[in-house]
């Protein structure tokens, strides 16, 4: 592995990610060619290394094909990332991954805005479909 000068290892970097998620409950879709926006403007996680908290707005875009997200039970997946200790790009692609699993949408857009900490605040963007030219 590639050694890392800022004191974070490879198992702060994949920290979260072997979570047991809560599934995404999903009802039947009855339109065609609609935008759903969806956003948790009080979305709260931890840092893998400090411990510290990590405030930001999750913002789930997303066009529905079949079906489209149950609310409840997003609230209840979106919380299991409330305590858990996980990068910002890890959450933003998480849950990306568990949206496109949950409603096999047209196309969908997670964004998390993280407040700032240290001077710092963090945007991170994922879409679906990936493109092919970065995999």
């Amino acid at each position: 592995m590639a050694e890392h000068t800022t004191g974070y290892t490879d198992d702060h970097a994949a920290a979260g990610l072997e979570t047991k998620f809560p599934a995404i409950e999903t009802w039947a879709n009855q339109f065609k060619a609609y935008e759903i926006l969806i956003d948790d403007p009080e979305f709260t996680s931890v840092c893998p290394k400090t411990g510290l908290p990590d405030f930001g707005v999750l913002t789930i875009r997303y066009m529905p094909r079949e079906k489209c997200l149950e609310l409840k039970s997003l609230k209840e997946y979106l919380f299991t990332y409330r305590n858990l200790g996980i990068f910002q790009e890890n959450i933003v692609n998480q849950v990306l991954d568990d949206v496109v699993k949950a409603t096999d949408p047209v196309w969908a857009e997670i964004k998390g805005d993280f407040r700032p900490r240290g001077g710092i605040s963090t945007v991170v963007t994922a879409r679906y479909p990936r493109s092919e030219e970065f995999r």
